[in-house]
């Protein structure tokens, strides 16, 4: 009997000691998963390419504030998968972004700048960040995740209207940035530019500058295939800031 009670409790050690071991593997497995550590040998990677992208962003001060454009196409890989996607975004009454390039790490910058926003409103002091303000920002935002081989796979524009100064900048995905009158990003750089360059000046009404910037994405629509010709235009004036709803803009095809 004695023999007997000793097999049965060395039976009980035996089974207890490998459900530990199977439940440490298992946490084991959890961690390096969680901590972004290699699992089964395969190393922890970053985004090399973008998967989901939208194409070019377009923008021009005019007399009256700042416009930009863009199409609501974001392609997978060659495909025209997803038509009805904004790329323009509003970050407060003053400033507006738009972007082309991989579409989740816009919105990750959406959530970047949403946090920016809510810690201004949560301080309640009256006080707001300014378009250039947002500008330094994102060129630091970007120029870090760069330096950590990590980049947010974006091209922005940073449009805004504040104490009486249209202000326009261009970020790209390793923190290059800088200023002008009128930008372009993705095609709209090679198709786009040379159109502004011939026809803005900075005398512009409202409706001139709308009508060039369509004229661009009319001519991007021809010739960039990752672009659509169903479009959104935002302004920032003195009495704020503005997106259209998406619509589509007449062509000849």
């Amino acid at each position: 009997e004695n023999w007997w009670s000793n097999l049965h409790s060395w039976s009980i050690l035996e089974s207890l000691k490998a459900t530990f071991t199977v439940a440490a593997l298992f946490l084991l497995m959890s961690w390096d998963t969680y901590a972004g550590g290699p699992v089964g040998g395969s190393p922890h990677q970053h985004t090399r390419q973008p998967i989901v992208t939208g194409t070019s962003v377009i923008g021009v001060k005019y007399r009256d504030g700042v416009m930009l454009a863009a199409d609501t196409l974001a392609s997978y890989g060659s495909m025209a998968m997803f038509k009805d996607v904004e790329r323009l975004y509003k970050v407060s009454g003053s400033t507006v972004i738009g972007a082309g390039g991989e579409y989740s790490d816009f919105q990750k910058i959406q959530t970047i700048l949403d946090n920016l926003t809510s810690d201004d409103q949560n301080l309640d002091d009256g006080y707001e960040h300014s378009p250039s303000e947002i500008y330094h920002y994102m060129r630091s935002v970007m120029y870090s995740r760069r330096n950590k081989m990590n980049p947010l796979w974006n091209h922005l524009l940073i449009a805004g209207f504040n104490k009486g100064k249209s202000f326009l900048g261009s970020v790209d995905l390793i923190g290059t940035a800088y200023e002008d009158d009128f930008l372009a990003t993705g095609f709209g750089s090679y198709l786009a530019i040379p159109i502004l360059r011939k026809k803005w000046h900075s005398d512009m009404d409202e409706g001139e500058a709308r009508a060039l910037l369509e004229e661009c994405l009319r001519v991007l629509f021809y010739r960039d295939c990752r672009a659509l010709n169903k479009i959104q235009i935002a302004k920032a004036t003195e009495t704020g800031t503005l997106i259209s709803q998406p619509y589509s803009i007449q062509t000849d095809w």
